[in-house]
């Protein structure tokens, strides 16, 4: 195997495993910076597009979207989907609002929130309760996951605080919104009508 076809191969395996972030692997980025045309060949051969932020500083693969029309030609997937429940995606759209602020006031890049704020940014937006540990507690359920999910990280040695990952950005674009509002107009209306579980 040539080093060029070991480096090839070494990105596209990190790619296929998950996110490649400038600032924790330089070596790994700067290799997939030189063969990111020979990437984007590779992974799209599978149905996948290299989506790379260069500013950001992060990369990631995402399933192509087949055609209606041709569904029929459509490849399997293979970066699976995962649901989001209502909380987790109403943490992910507050959490993309505080992204928007920092980027308006300029400065810092990094957005770094304590759990306690995340806790008050929920609350805000769920049914008073007279059992708060259990609010918060559900709460923290929901930080988890999208910790999980790669859009919030703990900072190591400073136990409460998170980094939210502007990674974020990609994923809660404006049709992603739009989405969610659509969602939370139904979840409005049943509300209303009483039929929500």
């Amino acid at each position: 195997m040539t080093e060029a076809s070991h480096d090839l191969s070494r990105v596209v395996i990190s790619l296929m495993k998950g996110v490649i972030y400038e600032e924790e692997d330089r070596p790994l980025w700067q290799t997939m910076l030189g063969q990111q045309a020979f990437v984007r060949d590779h992974v799209g051969v599978l149905g996948l597009d290299l989506v790379l932020d260069e500013a950001e500083g992060y990369a990631f693969l995402r399933q192509r979207q087949a055609d209606e029309d041709d569904e029929e030609k459509a490849l399997p997937r293979l970066v699976a989907r995962r649901p989001l429940g209502f909380a987790v995606s109403l943490l992910l759209v507050l959490l993309r609002e505080k992204l928007l602020e920092l980027d308006t006031k300029g400065g810092d890049t990094r957005l770094i929130l304590d759990r306690e704020q995340l806790v008050e940014l929920m609350q805000l937006f769920l049914p008073d309760s007279s059992n708060q540990v259990k609010i918060t507690d559900k709460i923290d359920s929901h930080i988890d996951k999208v910790v999980e999910f790669g859009f919030l990280r703990r900072l190591s040695g400073q136990p409460g605080l998170f980094e939210v990952r502007r990674i974020l950005k990609a994923f809660v674009d404006a049709q992603w919104l739009g989405e969610f509002d659509r969602r939370l107009n139904e979840y409005r209306v049943r509300l209303a009508g009483g039929e929500v579980e």
